[in-house]
């Protein structure tokens, strides 16, 4: 199933203005025709296939069968721009490689989540009442009715993780008339005063006092296996678990051997380590544990959803919009961007200014002085953009200039102070570096945004004001008469006009620094000139 088709040779696809999006696993992806948009459906296309053709488009669109591996995404080349993850999970993509090579991640977490919460409910009561056993068993021809199950009402579930499919299931285990406690150390209390939900301090807390558990965390190396032996243990016996999130958070080996003993009453499971899992794998025999093959997302309304949200948000991204679904950027909303636009070409102006004054420093210190429109977050990645530009094989970007700083070895660090002395807000960046021997050098810009034109209001620890904008020569003398009518005699034998300056000084008599905007750039001859002139002190030229 194609949008209309346009060329597929890679280099004429370049020369039009279509941009191209492959959908390679299976999913319901709704309408195929967006103008300016030429999109391919090719379910369960093969890894080989996928290799070969991903350099002709710049979005991939998965579910959770294609691994978006390193060789996938080297095989991609520079044309690719979005990753899309048709659900919540974005395990089987390298998000670390794919943040170092500048892609936007997105996924539609929302579109599964009634559908993933019911699927554990599902299995809890599956789980309670002994459906699996008593249907393997009436298959096989025994009639087996003295199994005694249990009720659910009364009971007390534990959730690990009440994020929006634990909320969900949350609200219909209250529905059974159960007792629901969850445990989620980045969900505030109110959250959990609005569920009515009890909140346990820890882990072990929770395991403590309920008769089932269900998880509902991402997989990461924090939660991979945080439910194993020792947990389990802690359970009442006769318990349930349910893992319906991700293979792994509950250890299966530790699972089995529960529910071997005895000591779990049953258990549900809808996700393995290793999917398919093998022929002899240990869930396919234990008692009492009831497997389904990852059907969380397994419903019609939840595969019309999230097939029609995922290819609208990667469209919306390659148009520039990435306030829904992003995975590994700052997912900035209309009214953010519109409160910070204008400290973000700040940022990256004076990140750009510092990559020239003093390139190659370990430490960024970014200082944000008095109340700003919105969290200034974002604009420490900005000034990350605008210092490694030009300096990495990788084009630095929003995406993956934290990434990139990081590969470089260099330390970020952030500071708030609640005045600003001279300005309403003020953002002030220190670089420090320096050659392995040498004395370490530190260098210092600021910036402040007046409706939503940066100013450059900062230089060492001289104040200015000039808008940051084209070539600039940033010029320190003593202060006394004669520097600037020298410096600007000399420009004006080579025809360089000055287009705007700014003076600043220390005190009076003392060391002062004047920055002038100039049509022209600068060679490096002519600029080694104007150091050599008797009124200056030291000169560089920058382009903001």
């Amino acid at each position: 199933m194609t949008a209309p088709a346009t060329p597929t040779d890679p280099a004429q696809a370049d020369r039009t203005d279509t941009l191209r999006v492959l959908i390679c696993d299976e999913m319901n992806p709704g309408n195929l025709e967006h103008d300016g948009f030429q999109i391919d459906y090719q379910g369960n296309m093969d890894r080989a296939e996928t290799l070969r053709r991903l350099p002709e488009y710049d979005a991939l669109i998965t579910r959770s069968r294609t691994k978006v591996d390193r060789e996938l995404i080297d095989a991609a080349g520079p044309r690719l721009k979005v990753i899309g993850r048709g659900g919540v999970g974005v395990d089987n993509i390298d998000l670390d490689y794919a943040s170092l090579r500048g892609l936007l991640v997105l996924n539609a977490p929302e579109s599964n989540n009634v559908s993933a919460a019911e699927l554990a409910v599902m299995h809890l009561m599956a789980a309670a009442r002994g459906l699996t056993r008593s249907d393997r068993k009436t298959r096989a021809g025994e009639w087996d009715r003295k199994y005694l199950g249990q009720e659910l009402k009364d009971r007390t579930l534990g959730i690990v993780g009440l994020g929006r499919i634990g909320s969900i299931v949350a609200d219909r285990a209250q529905g059974l008339r159960m007792n629901v406690v969850a445990f989620d150390p980045y969900v505030p209390d109110s959250k959990f005063e609005r569920l009515g939900v009890k909140r346990a301090a820890t882990l072990d807390d929770l395991l403590s006092q309920v008769d089932a558990i269900t998880v509902h965390t991402p997989l990461t190396d924090e939660t991979r296996g945080m439910i194993g032996a020792e947990q389990l243990a802690r359970l009442k016996k006769g318990a349930i678990a349910v893992n319906a999130a991700r293979g792994g958070i509950i250890d299966e080996q530790a699972l089995v051997d529960a529910l071997h003993s005895g000591h779990l009453f049953a258990a549900g499971v809808d996700v393995f380590v290793d999917e398919p899992p093998a022929a002899d794998h240990i869930f396919l025999h234990a008692p009492n544990l009831g497997i389904t093959a990852h059907l969380g997302a397994n419903t019609f309304e939840a595969q019309e959803r999230v097939g029609a949200e995922i290819v609208a948000r990667v469209l919306a991204a390659l148009h520039g919009d990435v306030s829904k679904g992003a995975v590994n950027a700052p997912a900035l909303d209309a009214k953010t961007m519109e409160a910070l636009g204008g400290y973000l070409t700040l940022g990256d102006k004076l990140g750009r200014i510092l990559s020239q004054l003093l390139p190659g420093a370990h430490d960024v210190e970014v200082t944000f002085r008095g109340e700003f429109p919105a969290d200034p977050a974002p604009v420490v990645t900005s000034v990350l953009v605008g210092y490694l530009s030009g300096s990495t094989d990788e084009t630095p970007n929003m995406i993956n200039a934290r990434a990139l700083a990081r590969e470089r070895g260099v330390n970020i660090a952030i500071r708030e102070q609640a005045d600003s002395p001279d300005y309403q807000t003020e953002v002030i960046v220190k670089v420090t570096g320096g050659q392995t021997g040498e004395k370490e050098r530190t260098r210092t810009v600021g910036g402040t945004v007046f409706g939503r034109n940066p100013r450059l209001t900062r230089l060492r620890d001289f104040r200015v004001e000039l808008e940051p904008e084209g070539n600039i020569l940033i010029a320190s003398n003593q202060d006394k008469p004669g520097a600037v009518a020298k410096l600007s005699t000399l420009l004006g034998t080579w025809g360089v006009n000055i287009a705007g300056m700014a003076l600043g000084r220390a005190e009076k008599g003392g060391q002062a620094l004047f920055t002038l905007t100039l049509d022209d750039a600068l060679t490096p001859d002519q600029l080694g000139q104007v150091r050599e002139l008797d009124v200056i002190d030291s000169a560089y030229m920058v382009r903001a």
